[in-house]
């Protein structure tokens, strides 16, 4: 079976530092892949933070995650550091894309951890109904 490879997007809107913690050490002495997934939605979080919002208003609305994959490259281990650059692409009437790219902060060359991408959908929390993109966030991220 074929693995799944993600391409990414050329440009790179945010960037943060989030270190490996004891707990996201799995038995096998490494990070597990569930801590990878906790990984991204923190740095989805700072992304959004960085730029005055939150899962809960995006602009005036809310956001909510449809699909993740996650591309496992190499392993981390207790006190790496990883360099999380976030994009936004893939922009539709309801919905975007947001690519992660996890890399290992190794002074002179990092080495890439996992490459990652959510799908996210618009969400009025309030009607339970999806809803648009502002168009705030598409003339921002586009």
């Amino acid at each position: 079976m074929p693995r799944p490879r993600l391409s990414l997007p050329a440009t790179f809107h945010f960037s943060c530092i989030i270190p490996v913690r004891i707990t996201d050490v799995n038995y096998g002495g490494h990070v597990g892949n569930d801590s990878i997934l906790s990984v991204i939605h923190e740095a989805r979080m700072q992304f959004l933070h960085h730029y005055g919002y939150t899962e809960m208003d995006f602009a005036g609305t809310g956001m909510i995650m449809t699909d993740v994959s996650i591309e496992f490259k190499n392993e981390l281990f207790y006190g790496d550091s990883l360099q999380c650059a976030v994009a936004i692409s893939e922009m539709t009437k309801v919905g975007f894309a947001i690519y992660y790219k996890l890399e290992r902060a190794v002074p002179g060359q990092p080495v890439i951890a996992a490459l990652a991408r959510t799908g996210m959908v618009c969400y009025d929390y309030g009607r339970k109904k999806i809803t648009a993109v502002p168009e705030t966030i598409k003339a921002r991220f586009t």
